[in-house]
This record gives structure tokens, sequence and C-alpha cells, in this order.
């Protein structure tokens, strides 16, 4: 009897055992998938670091010039409409600079933000590399085009906000003034930070359509609730497109708007999809 009992308590050590050094195994294989991930960004990191000169004056600097491709838009708009008042031939910014290393922790941050920013698809990647072993044939099918999707809302979402929204914000911010006896001297880290904070926002926010997806699958959130939600989901856009964009234009607004509307839009339809996708499983299971 004791034997059985020692066996017993054997197999049951084992059995333990191979749990937990399956769970470290887990753990050793999102390890190196985040080891590969911060290399990724490391060697792009040091990239932009490399060419930071070319880097700062196009990208970097572009929206506080009248050069810049959204203000040449806007002058052609303007005189397609015979609207002069759309035409931006001056950008009143001045940047200073007031910490002794102030401009090579510029150099380094602002690397390390484009770093991350162009590493976010090979991240996603990496992400989906790991939990994809863990998902049957039909969950894989069903969220292969997950890195495509999230990758491509993030880009576009990153090149809507360094595109229309940074360009439009920071012309009212550098020109706004309280009164004439103040006059407007900007740090470059208040820039730089400004630039960084509306194109990386705007990004996570194109993400709406992939967190409807995600919690529709979970079971959430429904398109019947989204559909019942849309005049608050109005109200709440167009509270987050007068935050995103401190103009009193309303031109401004409605262009931040209108994708904001149909994200949500697109959310209904994800939603909806999802939805049927689970009443169909579960009509095949009660079936079977």
């Amino acid at each position: 009897m004791s034997d059985n009992k020692l066996i017993k308590a054997i197999k049951e050590k084992s059995n333990s055992l191979e749990s937990e050094m399956s769970f470290f195994d887990h753990l050793e294989a999102l390890r190196w998938h985040l080891v590969r991930s911060a290399i990724f960004i490391v060697i792009i990191t040091c990239f932009v670091f490399y060419y930071f000169d070319t880097i700062y004056d196009v990208f970097i600097m572009g929206p506080s010039k009248p050069t810049f491709w959204t203000y040449r838009m806007l002058c052609h708009l303007g005189d397609f409409l015979n609207r002069p008042g759309f035409c931006i031939n001056k950008i009143n910014i001045n940047l200073i600079n007031t910490e002794m290393a102030g401009q090579f922790t510029l150099q380094i941050n602002s690397s390390l933000i484009i770093g991350i920013t162009l590493g976010v698809p090979y991240l996603l990647w990496e992400i989906w590399r790991f939990i994809k072993p863990a998902l049957h044939e039909k969950e894989r099918k069903a969220a292969s085009g997950f890195v495509f999707y999230a990758t491509t809302l993030f880009l576009l979402g990153v090149l809507f906000g360094y595109y229309v929204i940074t360009p439009e914000s920071i012309n009212f911010l550098a020109s706004y003034t309280v009164s004439d006896k103040i006059q407007n001297l900007f740090s470059i880290d208040s820039y730089i930070s400004s630039v960084a904070t509306l194109t990386l926002a705007t990004g996570l926010v194109f993400e709406l359509p992939i967190i409807v997806y995600i919690l529709s699958t979970l079971g959430i959130l429904t398109a019947k609730f989204m559909r019942e939600s849309r005049r608050y989901a109005i109200v709440i856009i167009l509270i987050v497109a007068a935050v995103v964009t401190p103009t009193p234009d309303m031109m401004t607004m409605t262009v931040v708007s209108i994708p904001l509307f149909v994200l949500y839009e697109v959310g209904i339809l994800v939603s909806a999809v999802v939805e049927k996708r689970r009443v169909k499983k579960h009509d095949d299971l009660m079936e079977s």
C-alpha cells in the first residue's frame, strides 16, 4: 500500500515538474521574442542616430516649415476655392535649448522614439509568432491578418497625425498669443514632445477596430451596444477632435473627426462579423 502511495507521489511530482518546465519554457520563448524585437529597435535607432541631421531637418522640423507638404496642399486648395487665407507662408516658431546636454539628449531621445515607432510592426510580428503555436488551426486562420491589419492601421494613424493634426496644431499654437508683450520661445524638448505625442497618439487611436475585434471575441462588446451608443460616441469623438486639434477652426476639427467616425463604423462591422461567427460556431456545436 505504501509503495502505491510512493509511486503516486512520484507521478504527481513528475507532472508538476513537467508543467513548471513548460511554463518556464514559454517564458524563455517570450524572452527571446522580446530580445529580437529590442535588437531590431536598437538597430533602427542607431541608423536614425547616424543620419540624424537629415532626419531632423526633413522629418522632425518639417511641420514647422511653410514648405511642408500639408501647407502646400492647403495653399493649392485655397487657390482652387479662391480662399487665399488657406495659404500659410510663415510659421512663427523660435526654438531654444536651455540645458547643457539638451541637444545631445534630444538626438538620443528622438532617435529612440523613431526607432520604437518603426519597430512596432516587427514587435507585433514577434508577438504573433509567440501566440501562434497555442492557437488551433481555425483560430490561426481567423487571426492570420492580425499583424497586417494592426500594422496598417497604426501606420495610417501615424501618417494622419504627422501630416494633418501635427502641422495644424503647430501652426496654431506657434502663432497664438495672449498679449503682444509675451514672446513665444519654445524649448526644443517641448516641440519634439508635441510632434511625437500627436503622431503616436493618433497611431494608437487608429487601432480602434483591432481593440473592438479583441473585445468582441471575448464577448465584452457587441455590435448592438455600439449602434445604441453611437450618439455618445459622436460626442466623445468631437471632444477628442477638439483636444488633439487646439484650433478654433471648424474645418480642422471636421477633418480630424471624419476618420474617427469611419473607424467607429468599421468597428461596428467588425463586431457584427465576430458575433456572427460566434453564433454560427455555437449552432454547429449544438447540431453536432
